[in-house]
């Protein structure tokens, strides 16, 4: 077999990998979609669900992942940004980063459910707090965690040493040389890699079964005092989100148009995710078009 026929069937070989990983996207998104769209309507979005009755929502459900989401990303965001700096610019190759490296990439591969059971014994039983949205969005945390460190060390080690070696030759201290130069350079790269994680994060089921709960109480969205039990705000409710919602309908439902229900927030929850996935790619180009201005 000469040279040209082998290169032939590698790129063959790489096509047809390619495509049927297209192929079984295409066919999941568009079967999601297919069922899907046709359930959606303002009054499907904005309402609440129903128990036994037809014709519920899913308003209060999308409107606790995405607070569920804010509040992980506001608690994790910092931590991650700030480990990843540790990890690419000050821990090196020492045994200490290597430790924090394995702890990392162990906690990347457990299970969520895992990391629900957690959640249920620290957040949910130890504080007391019982199921609530502050133990599920700090379950969430320690979920998404890795994946941020993993993405601020990459993207900081993604900056040019030229760029980084200049500043500090230029006089500037490694704090300032991190604050103004690699920072800002790597901004594109953590940005997308944190619309991301949030796109992962608000598809999370398993670890808010155990943390947020599986019931949201009547909300009354005028109310805005946090420490009521009513308020949308308070995150010491309990709050179920779409993909638990889903995962409910589906498996406890009693409801007749439960199909209808479990389509129709199958396809918001891909949307949104696939949006976050987009918005990314998008923001992620814009930002460094603005940077280098290419």
């Amino acid at each position: 077999m000469d040279a040209k026929l082998k290169n032939n069937l590698a790129t063959i070989t790489f096509w047809v990998g390619a495509g049927l990983v297209m192929l079984i996207l295409g066919t999941l998104l568009g079967y999601i979609f297919y069922h899907g769209l046709k359930s959606i309507d303002w009054q499907f979005i904005t309402a609440p669900p129903e128990t036994v009755r037809a014709g519920g929502g899913i308003g209060p459900q999308i409107f606790n992942s995405f607070y569920i989401l804010f509040l992980t990303m506001m608690i994790s965001i910092p931590i991650g940004l700030l480990a990843g700096i540790y990890l690419a610019e000050y821990a090196g190759r020492s045994q200490l980063a290597e430790g924090v490296r394995i702890a990392i990439e162990t906690l990347t591969s457990l299970p969520s459910i895992v990391v629900g059971l957690f959640g249920l014994l620290v957040f949910v039983n130890a504080t007391g707090w019982g199921y609530s949205i502050m133990s599920g969005a700090l379950a969430l945390t320690v979920f998404n965690l890795p994946f941020l460190v993993r993405v601020s060390e990459e993207s900081i080690r993604g900056v040019s040493r030229e760029l980084v070696e200049g500043s500090l030759a230029l006089g500037a201290t490694h704090w300032e040389t991190i604050w103004r130069i690699i920072v800002p350079c790597a901004f594109p790269s953590l940005i997308t890699g944190i619309i991301i994680t949030s796109g992962r994060v608000f598809g999370e089921a398993a670890a808010l079964l155990y943390t947020a709960g599986m019931s949201s109480p009547p909300l009354d969205f005028s109310n805005w005092n946090i420490f009521s039990p009513t308020s949308p705000l308070n995150p010491f409710r309990p709050a179920e989100t779409l993909a638990v919602h889903i995962w409910k309908v589906n498996s406890e439902g009693l409801i007749p148009d439960l199909r209808r229900v479990a389509d129709g927030s199958a396809a918001i929850l891909v949307l949104v995710v696939l949006s976050f996935n987009f918005g990314a790619r998008w923001l992620g180009r814009l930002i460094q078009k603005r940077l280098t201005a290419v």
